[in-house]
């Protein structure tokens, strides 16, 4: 089970482990639109734990490039521990 904790408001929600972000973001205010990773409304920057989620999705890849702070929270999954996000 992994720990997600929104920076902006010391918020925190238990995602499982390999379950996507977007119910636990979306739950705290996320903005979600198309949720197959096109149209960036859910971007989100990884502030601390990046290691602890899945690798980019090609998704990912074409709209935000291979940068290393940001991702889709339609497309990541949990794999364990601590993510801190802003969004």
């Amino acid at each position: 089970m992994g720990k997600l904790i929104f920076s902006h408001s010391g918020e925190e929600a238990e995602v499982e482990d390999g379950e996507p972000l977007h119910e636990a973001c979306e739950e705290a205010g996320v903005p979600f639109a198309c949720t197959e990773g096109v149209c960036g409304t859910c971007v989100i920057e990884v502030v601390e734990g990046m290691e602890n989620l899945s690798p980019l999705t090609q998704e990912e890849k074409d709209f935000l490039g291979e940068q290393t702070k940001e991702r889709l929270a339609c497309q990541c999954k949990m794999k364990s521990g601590k993510v801190k996000i802003l969004f």
